[in-house]
């Protein structure tokens, strides 16, 4: 009774109910397998963990694999092996792990799937360690000594030969304490030799030597990764900051340092300032300066203006009547399409200024990122709220540079000095009646003039030749140009 009470067991499951009564400790893991894999046989990839306190027992941490099933049977689906398979080796493929391949004596070790898979993920054997069991149901006439001496397949670590209960032993619940006396007498009486390296005591010290090794092996490097995960684990718990007391105030901090931070990456006076790329306002200056100011350089103001079009538009402005002078309203139709040409580029800029500022929000100092590290959720929402901002304003500032455009279009200043310059070198072009007129047909130019050039008549006829055609019809555009009117006789 003294010996019960000092060993007891504790499931993970039960919320650290204690068990003194092993009987129950079986009847609870009969109890969970079935609820986690169905009654008929199913599996689960999930682990029934269980504590053993004892006083009798060594040190050691057991995982009990189920064996490979070929046949699915009961509740088990087809790919029953592959998914046995795929769990046993997520286990023993642990280079820190000891493998425990367990054969049966009855049949060829040869065909021992245990073995395959443990040499598979340990093909040195450093780990593996093979246990014999069922000693006492071999054929009359036959023994285990080759097997367990090595010559049949050799293992590094040894194989160790048990006999466990019978089916029979756990239905008459043969006790532990009898079972290993059992087996002592049969190793004695069968393999005296071999007696004292086989058996299960033996077992559980072979293992707790091996552990104890294996352990002794890997500590330094278990050492040294423990280490820098601390380490590591620090850095990331000194990065989060003190402790949050007034939640209220925080959050209004963060706020303030992610603005503060934000305009000055614009302004440039950030404490970590990118050197890779511009960024920030930098950007935005040469958003405007470089990509927006070479694109209006490259619109010429006369581009898509043939001199067709100046005519047509021209006679369409006078309809029915020859024209005396330009007409205004021909002048203001093609300068307004070529104004239209800037509203294309100009929100181009915005667009271009805007996706810049979303790029801000990224490069907002290292000490706002490791805040919003720290808050994650209110990270999302504080680029989700500003990003919605940049957004909403996005249409404004589009229709704001279209009014730009509109109020250039509403009024075309006749009266800025960029065009008295250019119309003061338009003075400097020959008048009609001088140059241009010694480009006429001599033969057929008659220019009639009236103080100032008001008009000048042609007369088609006399000596003049089909070569003086094209001649003719070219100074007959270029007075059409200048308000002047053309009579053909």
């Amino acid at each position: 009774e003294l010996w019960i009470l000092e060993e007891w067991g504790k499931f993970l499951h039960t919320k650290g109910n204690i068990f003194k009564d092993f009987n129950e400790i079986r009847d609870e893991i009969e109890r969970e397998t079935e609820r986690m894999a169905g009654q008929n046989k199913g599996i689960c990839p999930e682990p029934i963990n269980l504590k053993i306190y004892s006083s009798r027992v060594v040190n050691l941490t057991l995982v009990d694999l189920p064996g490979i099933t070929k046949v699915p049977v009961g509740d088990q689906p087809e790919d029953i092996e592959s998914q046995i398979r795929e769990l046993v080796l997520k286990y023993i493929g642990n280079p820190n792990s000891i493998i425990l391949a367990v054969v049966t004596a009855n049949t060829d070790m040869a065909t021992s799937e245990s073995l395959k898979l443990a040499k598979e993920c340990d093909p040195d054997g450093r780990r593996t360690l093979a246990v014999v069991t069922k000693l006492d149901l071999m054929d009359a006439g036959t023994d285990a000594i080759d097997i367990l001496c090595g010559r049949v397949i050799p293992v590094k670590l040894g194989i160790i030969g048990i006999v466990n209960r019978s089916q029979q032993d756990i239905i008459n619940n043969k006790s532990i304490k009898d079972a290993l006396t059992d087996e002592a007498a049969y190793l004695q009486r069968k393999y005296p030799t071999l007696a004292n390296r086989n058996g299960t005591p033996y077992l559980a010290k072979t293992l707790n030597r091996l552990l104890m090794h294996h352990i002794r092996d890997c500590l330094p490097d278990l050492k040294t990764r423990v280490n820098v995960m601390v380490s590591q684990f620090q850095s990331l718990l000194n990065s989060y900051g003190d402790d949050v007391g007034d939640k209220s105030q925080t959050l209004l901090q963060i706020i303030t340092k992610f603005a503060s931070a934000y305009c000055s990456t614009i302004e440039g006076t950030a404490r970590n300032i990118e050197t890779t790329e511009l960024c920030g306002g930098a950007r935005i200056c040469y958003i405007f300066h470089e990509t927006f100011g070479r694109t209006l350089d490259s619109i010429h103001p006369l581009s898509g203006l043939m001199k067709l079009d100046i005519l047509t538009a021209i006679r369409n402005a006078t309809g029915p009547r020859p024209a005396l002078f330009i007409p205004e309203v021909s002048f203001e139709l093609l300068v307004k399409r070529q104004i239209r040409r800037l509203e294309e580029p100009s929100l181009r800029c915005v667009e271009l200024v805007h996706e810049e500022m979303q790029r801000i929000i990224q490069h907002c100092g290292t000490e706002v990122q490791q805040e919003m590290l720290r808050f994650p959720k209110l990270h999302e929402r504080i680029v989700d709220v500003v990003t919605h901002l940049l957004r909403r304003r996005l249409p404004t500032t589009n229709t704001m540079v279209e009014n730009l455009v509109a109020i250039e279009l509403a009024y075309i200043n006749t009266k800025h000095p960029d065009f008295h310059n250019e119309a003061a070198l338009a003075t400097a072009v020959p008048k009609p009646g001088e140059e241009d007129d010694k480009q006429l047909c001599p033969a057929n130019k008659r220019v009639l003039m009236h103080g100032n050039v008001t008009s000048t008549q042609i007369t088609v006829g006399g000596d003049m030749t089909e070569k003086d055609v094209p001649k003719y019809r070219e100074n007959m555009e270029l007075y059409e140009l200048r308000g002047l009117q053309f009579q053909e006789q």
